[in-house]
């Protein structure tokens, strides 16, 4: 049932102190120009940071777009984009559109017309290597006082001049021959831009973040967020405390723990929050002789944003086996909870679990399921922990069936918060994982090389589980921590969602549709065929006295290793158009007819099949292309479905693209490390697919 006005302002009541811009800066110094467009209370002109201002709440003030006058919602204007991953968040300062898109080229478009204004194309996959094995393009910008910064697949953070599109400073924060990658959006504060990494599941990595001068690119502090080889030191008392709850020769494995997405920054304390990743490899008896909580693993970390100075943690795992991390998004709010105003932190991680904490001590203060949970029975107040089920833990090779899976109940396309309700709108996912170690020798186990994924363990996302493989748009009153309403979603894996003061929740779904909803009901209100799968986080502002929305549209990313479960509507990486799509009140525009979907898979019928091949190739194939082009070899939009491609049929084309690295500048890795054996047989398991899927 819909509810009133009243009751609307009454649940979950949020309200925010109105501090000035200037004050809100550590230091109380002159605000850089345009800075309090970052500010939490700032009045929804620009989108000027990934989550629009600091607090990350996804939240707009704007309402001239609401539940009275959405029906008049039509598209303003429209580009089409390359062939490149499109799944990110763009951002709109003082009339003109950013967006970094594919591997990092960034581009500036006028906000009222969609007139292209320059390109900075950093070439990233050519700087890349092996680094260009993993990860998807880049997430999003940020910006700080007239300049953008982007970080690369290649791991440099770049910063750009907004007005003209030209390179001031690049800064390599990685090892050049390290695993290590930039997919995530940087974030600025308090002149300073802060970026962090991936590479946890491929490598022996050490996670990190890098803290740099925003004008100059000076590094200024760096945080580990695992212990290292006690031998050589420990940089900071908190990576004492944290080599406490290590056990073996972890730093072998790196440890992981890599942030490579959320980061959110407290205007008023000055302080950083970084959520970490997973441990390397996943499985804790091989990391650390299944002992140990493994700090800072999966967990929220505050650090002093001067200095970098540790402040305090919240783990949401302790000994983490599953993939469970702690890097989706996090916002900031103050509530009024139990009769008391309280400054909190809120995040929705893989494990299932809503969490509210207090951003001030960390203390945990409320964590409910949003999703199946079958790892735990609850989280202990009293001691912050999670009651584990028993058996969740695969040891003796034992299978563990896990709800929620690797994917998570949320993932990194970030929930929204409505500050005037309290409410929070989540992406929510329903999968499950089956997880064993059998036949892996824990005490002897290493790294394989090449793999795109080391778990030192068994995942298994393919076998069907009643339930597995939906999803639904979720409203969650933070305050009491339960449901508000819930809409289904099709397929598993859906776009970001933004709310905003009119009353509306926008997001983009698999099916090729952008939507808005009342916030209050869930009802839909509003739909666009956007003729492509909508995957990333929608953004609005003011331009020329005119509010906007804009999304960018494509299919692809996480989603592409599952294909067949991701891809239920046929989005193909050559036939799928990506585009930036704006929308205003009474927009004129409009889309040309929609071009076909993928092409039925043609018979490959000079293949002869070799079974001992056919298994050689399921195993390479599994090892380094199920990343991109997809399980079975059925492909999500990410990259080329490779089952459809005539490439594979060619041996001697096929060895140049993969083997001689040809096409690294579109974003296909090099594999020169393999054999003309291996090759072979990746043709040959290509091929079987192809021949499968014919049977079907």
């Amino acid at each position: 049932m819909p509810m009133s006005k009243r009751t609307r302002i009454l649940i979950g009541f949020v309200t925010f102190a109105t501090v000035p811009a200037m004050t809100l800066l550590a230091g109380g110094a002159s605000p850089p120009s345009g800075v309090s467009a970052l500010v939490d209370q700032s009045d929804g002109r620009n989108w000027a940071a990934f989550g629009r201002t600091f607090g990350e709440q996804h939240f707009s003030p704007l309402a001239d777009i609401n539940d009275k006058t959405i029906g008049r919602l039509h598209l303003a204007w429209y580009v089409d984009l390359p062939p490149e991953a499109s799944i990110s968040a763009p951002l709109a300062i003082d009339g003109v559109l950013y967006t970094a898109t594919g591997h990092s080229v960034v581009r500036a478009w006028d906000a009222g017309s969609g007139r292209r204004l320059w390109e900075f194309d950093p070439k990233a996959p050519e700087a890349s290597g092996m680094k260009l094995r993993q990860g998807w393009g880049s997430r999003g910008l940020a910006w700080w006082n007239g300049k953008l910064y982007v970080g690369t697949q290649d791991g440099r953070l770049i910063a750009i001049d907004a007005r003209t599109g030209r390179e001031i400073w690049s800064q390599l924060t990685v090892s050049k021959d390290d695993l290590r990658f930039i997919s995530g959006a940087p974030r600025v504060f308090d002149g300073k831009v802060i970026i962090g990494h991936g590479g946890a599941d491929a490598g022996d990595t050490r996670g990190y973040v890098t803290t740099y001068d925003a004008e100059t690119g000076k590094q200024l502090w760096r945080f580990y967020t695992v212990p290292g080889n006690p031998a050589d030191g420990f940089e900071n008392d908190a990576m004492e405390m944290a080599a406490k709850t290590w056990s073996g020769q972890w730093w072998k494995f790196g440890g992981g723990g890599t942030v490579w997405n959320a980061m959110t920054y407290d205007a008023r304390t000055d302080t950083v929050y970084i959520g970490t990743g997973n441990g390397s490899p996943w499985n804790h008896r091989v990391r650390s002789q299944g002992e140990g909580d493994n700090l800072f693993l999966c967990s929220i970390v505050a650090l002093d944003a001067k200095t970098g100075r540790y402040k305090w943690h919240y783990q949401i795992n302790p000994g983490e086996s599953w993939d469970y991390n702690a890097a989706m998004d996090m916002e900031l709010a103050d509530l009024d909870i139990s009769g008391q105003r309280r400054q909190v932190l809120m995040t929705a991680p893989k494990n299932g679990f809503f969490y509210v904490i207090d951003r001030i001590t960390g203390k945990l203060i409320s964590a409910e399921p949003i999703a199946k949970v079958s790892w735990a029975s609850k989280i202990d107040l009293a001691t912050g922990r999670p009651v584990e089920m028993p058996g969740i833990r695969y040891a003796d090779s034992q299978k563990s069936v896990m709800w929620p899976g690797t994917a998570g109940a949320h993932n990194w396309l970030p929930m929204s918060f409505d500050p005037r309700t309290g409410i929070a709108y989540i992406p929510k996912i329903e999968m499950a994982t089956i997880y064993d170690d059998k036949g892996i020798d824990t005490g002897k186990w290493r790294r394989p090389s090449g793999n795109f994924i080391d778990g030192a363990n068994h995942a298994d996302m393919i076998t069907p589980l009643p339930g597995a493989g939906t999803s639904a748009l979720l409203a969650w009153d933070v305050r009491r921590q339960k449901p508000l309403w819930s809409v289904p979603t099709p397929g598993f894996w859906n776009g970001g969602t933004m709310a905003t003061a009119g009353n509306l929740v926008f997001q983009g779904h698999a099916d090729g549709s952008f939507n808005a909803f009342a916030s209050d009901s869930g009802k839909k209100l509003w739909r666009f065929d956007a003729q492509v799968g909508v995957l990333a986080p929608p953004i609005t502002y003011r331009a020329r006295g005119r509010q906007y929305v804009t999304v960018l549209t494509g299919f692809g990313g996480a989603g592409a290793i599952l294909g067949e479960i991701a891809n239920r509507y046929g989005w193909d990486y050559r036939s799928q158009k990506r585009r930036i799509l704006t929308f205003a009140l009474d927009g004129k525009a409009s889309l040309p007819p929609a071009s076909p979907t993928a092409a039925p898979v043609e018979p490959d019928t000079d293949f002869a099949p070799d079974a001992a091949l056919v298994a050689e190739g399921q195993a390479v194939y599994g090892a380094r292309c199920t990343y991109c082009h997809g399980v079975f070899a059925v492909a999500a939009g990410l990259a080329p479905d490779l089952r459809r491609s005539p490439i594979v049929r060619d041996k001697d084309a096929f060895a140049a693209i993969v083997h001689g690295g040809a096409l690294v500048p579109n974003g296909m890795p090099q594999f020169a490390e393999l054999s003309d054996r291996e090759l072979e047989s990746i043709r040959q398991y290509v091929r079987s697919e192809n021949r499968k899927s014919l049977r079907k």
